[in-house]
């Protein structure tokens, strides 16, 4: 059962990204290529797409160099603004996933990086199904540590909360939905050259530490600093964070 701290918790995460857009925009990992194509589903040639709940522009950026036509959707001014300065060739939008500000039947494809556990599925996903034309795919992505690495794996506990690729919570993805086909999933392998400077400016960007009294947040990010000083495959200066993009995707009916 969700009480109301719990929603007033995740309406508090779901908002904390503004304030650290231009943070967002440089720590956080891109996607795969091959990734990004997956989420479009097989279609050739450049499509109409929306990147929903785009952020600072990180999937758009993906989108853009494959020769896309992207238009982004954003709530957020910070997020939205630093996309805009990173991306003036995209077309970027206020509005949300409950009430996308674009005409029916308008894109090919809807891709959602980060952003679709954030989302009111009951209101998004008649939303998203309005929007595409016939035969469209929605594509959601997120990356996520790779804990079957044992570094990994540790770094986790140490930063108590940081979301990994095996601990996968039920609820987070695609929920079926009368207007599209069976979800279908796939993971794709990345990776991001990090310090452990970076990294640690990475997660200072996710939610559940944006939240945190700042007291609270430098506890824990001394924490993974002891972590990974401690560790021979951080100690020593650039090393590669094994991330595994899990992505989901379905056709429009």
């Amino acid at each position: 059962m969700t009480t109301d701290s719990d929603a007033d918790m995740f309406a508090r995460r779901a908002s904390s990204f503004g304030a650290e857009a231009a943070a967002y925009a440089e720590h956080r990992p891109d996607y795969p290529e091959a990734g990004v194509r997956w989420a479009l589903g097989s279609r050739d040639g450049a499509l109409d797409v929306l990147d929903l709940g785009a952020g600072t522009g990180k999937l758009s950026a993906s989108l853009v160099a494959l020769g896309h036509r992207v238009t982004a959707v954003e709530p957020d001014d910070g997020m939205r603004g630093e996309l805009v300065r990173l991306l003036p060739s995209v077309t970027a939008l206020a509005g949300g996933a409950e009430a996308i500000p674009l005409p029916d039947a308008s894109v090919d494809a809807v891709v959602v990086g980060q952003a679709f556990h954030w989302f009111d599925q009951e209101r998004a996903l008649p939303e998203i199904a309005r929007v595409l034309r016939p035969g469209g795919t929605l594509g959601a992505l997120w990356n996520t540590d790779d804990d079957r690495v044992e570094w990994i794996a540790g770094l986790g506990k140490a930063s108590s909360g940081r979301v990994s690729f095996l601990d996968w919570a039920s609820g987070r993805g695609i929920e079926p939905h009368a207007a599209f086909t069976p979800v279908e999933t796939a993971d794709f392998p990345h990776r991001q050259p990090r310090t452990i400077d970076s990294l640690l400016a990475t997660i200072a960007t996710h939610s559940h530490v944006l939240v945190l009294e700042p007291a609270e947040r430098e506890a824990l990010l001394g924490r993974v600093r002891e972590y990974l000083l401690a560790r021979p495959e951080t100690s020593g200066g650039s090393f590669d964070l094994e991330i595994v993009t899990r992505e989901q995707r379905c056709t429009l009916k």
